[in-house]
């Protein structure tokens, strides 16, 4: 069969329309068709059809990745996820993930550091808690344990109570212990940090309201 016109279409996903004798017979997406040298007067077999449109597939796939990457870091679960619950099947998927992985836009270290890095300046929490939300991410055990092994539980317990235990009232040691404990539990840390870390913000509040 011959290719007759190809006819840009309609949308945001920039395809083109393949007529082979005279009749609109599949689309491709503009950079699949540009990539393949797809012109006028072309003939196509049955076979180089199937072989387009695996191509296609593949592209639409790899593109779906790089929009999802787009808004931050992901790992190779989370994006093997999206890929699947897109439409596309695991082999393309695999695929698309292996391209990624070789251009280094897809690694679970990383990754694992990013996540890390980005609590312990916004949001700080112990190494268990981290440890669970790396799991849920889909991260290999091993990724997991060598990034929270890296955690300073002390720093991260003290700069996550400090700016709360500025709000607080120094009028009332219960209430003040109490508050502070409660959050630091639900960030995961222990008890032995927790602890530790009302009773050197009681004294350091205390040092300055007598100051």
């Amino acid at each position: 069969m011959e290719i007759t016109s190809l006819k840009a279409g309609r949308g945001r996903d920039k395809k083109v329309v393949i007529c082979l004798d005279g009749k609109p017979a599949f689309k491709l997406l503009a950079e699949t068709a540009l990539k393949e040298g797809l012109k006028v007067g072309q003939e196509l077999s049955e076979n180089q059809m199937e072989a387009l449109a695996g191509l296609d597939r593949a592209q639409r796939c790899l593109n779906a990745a790089f929009r999802y990457l787009a808004y931050r870091p992901r790992s190779e679960a989370e994006v093997r996820q999206r890929l699947l619950q897109r439409g596309f099947d695991s082999a393309t998927a695999d695929d698309a993930l292996a391209r990624l992985k070789e251009r280094g836009l897809i690694d679970d270290a990383a990754f694992a550091r990013f996540w890390k890095d980005n609590r312990e300046s916004f949001s700080p929490r112990s190494r268990r808690l981290t440890g669970v939300e790396l799991r849920r991410k889909g991260l290999p055990a091993d990724v997991i344990d060598s990034i929270v092994r890296e955690i300073d539980e002390t720093d991260c317990a003290y700069r996550a109570a400090s700016v709360r235990a500025g709000r607080l009232p120094l009028s009332d040691y219960q209430l003040f212990r109490g508050r502070l404990a409660g959050y630091l539990g639900r960030r995961g840390f222990g008890y032995k940090i927790i602890k530790e870390t009302v009773d050197r913000l009681w004294a350091e509040r205390s040092r300055q309201k007598v100051g």
